[in-house]
């Protein structure tokens, strides 16, 4: 009930005491770094795990009542995401206890390699009112977001095989709302100038692009939107980016 700067400075001292506090401790695997309230979600590759705070598995990312193809849409692709993040750029270095060290085949490395090296390259090609993206610095997110509609889209297949969902809201499919929730869970409103702060130092694209990046690689998004040969939306197969194997 005091001074506001006061009551953040205190929060801090005790955060900064809390951490110092767990040196020399063994780690503890209970801890998260988020708080339950938080909106968000992480991948951990020291802990090798994944953490989904309460708050986003709430309405409109997760809702109980909405269809498979929304949920799947938005949450599925939340999940597949951080799942996708263990093999990142970074997080594929880690091995299944943490550890940094190479677990792959020489093969299987250079493979990998050159597929990241070809999202990378993707989004290096988008602009935004005239400041390039840098498709390095945004390659680990722009992989896990892709990753991450695969598996998403896989698993929302196989859950439509089970129980067939129908066409709805005016002639909108099963594909074409799993897509389109997809979309909406990144509509933002951002000021020009913070746009161009996070593409010059934020290794997460901006949100149109994580939306029109991934999307613009996949069959099924084209096929859903009768998405034509030659549009901004469907790239030429040569130079299709995909991760994960059908």
């Amino acid at each position: 009930r005091g001074v506001f700067l006061l009551n953040v400075l205190r929060a801090m001292a005790w955060a900064e005491t809390d951490q110092l506090r767990q040196i020399g401790h063994p780690v503890d695997r209970t801890r998260w770094d988020m708080t339950a309230s938080t909106v968000n979600a992480y991948y951990d590759p020291q802990k090798n795990e994944i953490v989904f705070p309460a708050a986003i598995l709430q309405p409109p990312y997760f809702d109980m009542n909405a269809d498979d193809a929304a949920n799947y849409g938005e949450t599925g692709a939340t999940i597949g995401h951080e799942l996708t993040h263990a093999f990142d750029d970074e997080g594929s270095q880690f091995d299944a206890h943490g550890a940094l060290h190479n677990w792959w085949t020489p093969a299987d490395k250079l493979h990998f390699d050159t597929l990241a090296g070809a999202v990378a390259k993707q989004f290096s090609e988008f602009t935004f009112d005239g400041q390039k993206v840098d498709g390095k610095r945004v390659e680990g997110e722009s992989i896990a977001d892709l990753g991450g509609l695969e598996l998403a889209y896989a698993a929302f297949k196989r859950a439509e095989a089970r129980t067939p969902e129908p066409v709805i809201n005016d002639g909108f499919t099963p594909d074409m709302r799993f897509f389109l929730n997809y979309a909406l869970s990144w509509a933002t409103n951002m000021r020009k100038k913070r746009a161009h702060m996070q593409i010059s130092s934020d290794p997460h694209p901006l949100p149109q692009f994580r939306v029109n990046g991934p999307l613009a690689n996949l069959p099924a998004f084209y096929k859903a939107f009768d998405i034509k040969p030659g549009t901004p939306m469907r790239r030429p197969a040569a130079v299709r980016c995909k991760l994960w194997n059908p």
